[in-house]
C-alpha cells in the first residue's frame, strides 16, 4: 500500500510517528522507481526484505493475480500446490510468446517486466565489468550447450547453404553436442601443442576455410574458458581470420565473465575483428541454479534472430533467480567476487606450484588459462596406471568436488566422431594429470582444505606404492 494517497486519521497513529515510516517506503519506492527508469544495477546490493517487496509488487500485475481474475483460457498459470507458487513468488506465466524469447506477454506484464529488467541488469554489469561495446544480451531459460544450438540454428537461417562448423577442439561433451543437436557438421581443429600446453591452431583454421570453401562453412566456433592445460582460444586472432572471409563467429564464453582477462580479450576481439554470439553460463558466472545461459553480441539485431527461433514459451525462473542475484550483490558486490576469485587463482596457482615441486611434478604452463591448472601425476603413474584412477575417487570420497583425473588411452564416441585421449583436448598425450580450478565463488579455506585432503591422498598412494615394490622384491627372492 502506498500510504502517501491515504489519509490516516490521527487517531490511529500520531502524524510525526508516521512521516518517519512513510520516509523509510519514500526511500525504497525511490529504489524502485530509479531501477526500473534508468535499468541500471545498483552500486551496493539490497536487503533481502526489499529485493522481496519488489518481486511481490511485479507478481501482482501478472493476471493470475488478479483478485477479479477470471481464467477461460487453455493456460491461466494456475499453481496447484502452494509451495510451488511460494517457490516462484506468484509468477507462473514465464516469459515472452510463442516463438519469440523478448515478445511481451498480453496476460503477463509484471513477467515481462522481470525479464526485460534482467536482462538490462545483466548488460550493464557486462558493460561494467570490461565489455562497454557490448550492444545487448538477454537470459534463455536452457543450458549454455542447448542455447548455443539456438545461435547456431539462428545462423543457418541466414547461410541456409552452410553446413560445417569449424570447432576448436575441447574435449567437453555438450560443446561438441551443440553441433550435431542443431544438425550441423563438425569439423574438428586440432589444438596446437606448445610444451604440454595447448594452443589455438590458426593456420589449420585458415587453411581448413580454403579447403572446405567459405559458402560451405556456416561459422567458427571457439571456446574461451576451458580444462587446463588448454588455453583460451585465441579469439582476437580467429575474430580477424572471421572479418576477413566474412564468416561468423560463434564464442563459447561458459564461465568467461568472472575472468578480467577472458572480458577484456572479448573487447579486444571484437576492435579488430568479427564476433556475432558470445554465450555465458548463468550458474558458472552469477551463482543461481543452472538451467540458464546468456546470449550477447556486439550487434543487436543479431540478438533478435536468436530470440525468434526459440520454439514455444520460456521458463521465467531462471530470470526470477538472476534478478534477485543481482540485485542482491549490486555491482559492488560482483566486482568484489571477481577480485577474490582473481586473488585466489593466483593463490591456488603458486601453492599448487609448491605441491608439485616437493613431489618431482610440475604444473603445466597455461598462461592463458586463468581460471584453471593442471599438475602433472607422472611419478604416482610411473609403475601402474590405476593408482591415477584412484587418486581421483580418493579426492571426491574425502569431499573434493571439480578435480579432473585424466590419463592416456581414453576414448570417448560422440554422435559417432571419435575422440582418441578424451579429456586432454589432444589425441597424443604421454603424462597424464590433474586438474583444479579457481571459479567464482571459491574460498581460500576450500583451498586450504583441499591441499590438506590432496597431501594426504598423495601419501597414502605412495605407501601401497612401497608396499607393492617390496612385496614385488621379496617374491623375486
Amino acid at each position: 500500500m502506498n500510504f502517501d494517497q491515504v489519509n490516516v486519521p490521527r487517531k490511529l497513529v500520531p502524524a510525526n510517528y508516521l512521516q518517519l515510516g512513510l520516509e523509510a517506503q519514500r526511500s525504497k519506492q525511490r529504489s524502485f522507481k530509479e531501477l526500473v527508469e534508468k535499468r541500471k544495477l545498483p552500486e551496493n546490493g539490497w536487503a533481502d526484505e526489499q529485493i522481496e517487496e519488489l518481486v511481490y509488487q511485479l507478481s501482482a500485475l501478472d493476471s493470475n493475480n488478479f483478485p477479479h481474475k477470471v481464467g477461460l483460457g487453455e493456460r491461466e498459470a494456475r499453481i496447484a500446490c502452494r509451495l510451488v507458487a511460494r517457490r516462484h513468488y506468484n509468477f507462473g506465466h514465464g516469459i515472452g510468446r510463442s516463438g519469440d524469447l523478448l515478445e511481451a506477454q498480453p496476460k503477463a506484464a509484471g513477467s515481462t517486466l522481470l525479464a526485460r529488467l534482467t536482462n538490462a541488469l545483466i548488460l550493464d554489469l557486462m558493460r561494467a565489468i570490461g565489455v562497454p561495446s557490448c550492444a545487448g544480451c538477454f537470459l534463455v531459460p536452457m543450458c549454455t550447450g542447448m542455447t548455443i544450438t539456438l545461435c547456431l540454428q539462428s545462423l543457418r537461417k541466414r547461410r541456409p547453404g552452410a553446413k560445417y562448423v569449424l570447432w576448436s577442439r575441447i574435449d567437453q561433451k555438450s560443446c561438441f553436442k551443440a553441433i550435431t543437436a542443431a544438425g550441423l557438421e563438425p569439423v574438428v581443429i586440432p589444438c596446437q601443442i606448445q610444451g604440454e600446453s595447448l594452443h589455438t591452431n590458426i593456420s589449420s583454421f585458415r587453411d581448413t576455410i580454403k579447403a572446405l570453401g567459405v559458402e560451405n562453412i556456416l561459422c567458427l566456433y571457439t571456446t574461451t574458458s576451458c580444462f587446463a592445460p588448454r588455453n583460451s582460444d585465441d579469439i582476437y586472432e580467429v575474430s580477424k581470420l572471421s572479418q576477413e572471409w566474412d564468416l561468423p563467429h560463434l564464442v563459447n564464453n561458459a564461465y568467461g565473465l568472472q575472468s578480467v582477462d577472458i572480458v577484456r580479450q572479448l573487447e579486444r576481439a571484437h576492435r579488430v575483428g568479427r564476433i556475432d554470439y558470445f554465450v555465458q553460463s548463468s550458474d558458472k558466472n552469477l551463482l543461481v541454479p543452472v538451467g540458464g545461459a546468456i546470449v550477447a553480441s556486439f550487434n543487436e539485431s543479431l540478438l533478435h534472430d536468436v530470440a525468434s527461433t526459440y520454439a514455444g514459451r520460456a521458463s521465467g525462473s531462471q530470470s526470477l533467480d538472476v534478478f534477485m542475484t543481482l540485485l542482491s550483490l549490486g555491482l559492488n558486490g560482483y566486482q568484489s567476487l571477481i577480485k577474490q576469485r582473481n586473488d585466489n587463482f593466483i593463490y591456488l596457482r603458486e601453492n599448487l606450484k609448491k605441491f608439485a615441486q616437493s613431489r618431482g611434478e610440475v604444473v603445466i604452463d597455461s598462461r592463458s588459462n586463468s581460471i584453471s591448472l593442471a599438475i602433472t601425476l607422472g611419478t604416482i603413474a610411473a609403475d601402474r596406471m590405476e593408482s591415477i584412477t584412484q587418486l581421483g575417487s580418493m579426492l571426491h570420497q574425502r569431499g573434493v568436488s571439480g578435480t579432473r583425473v585424466v590419463v592416456p588411452g581414453q576414448i570417448k564416441t560422440i554422435d559417432g566422431h571419435e575422440f582418441l585421449d578424451f579429456g586432454s583436448h589432444r589425441s597424443d598425450l604421454k603424462v597424464p594429470y590433474l586438474t583444479v580450478a579457481s571459479a567464482l565463488g571459491v574460498t581460500r579455506i576450500e583451498i586450504d582444505k583441499f591441499f590438506d585432503i590432496f597431501g594426504k591422498c598423495w601419501h597414502q598412494l605412495g605407501q601401497k606404492k612401497e608396499s607393492k615394490t617390496i612385496l614385488t622384491d621379496k617374491e623375486l627372492h
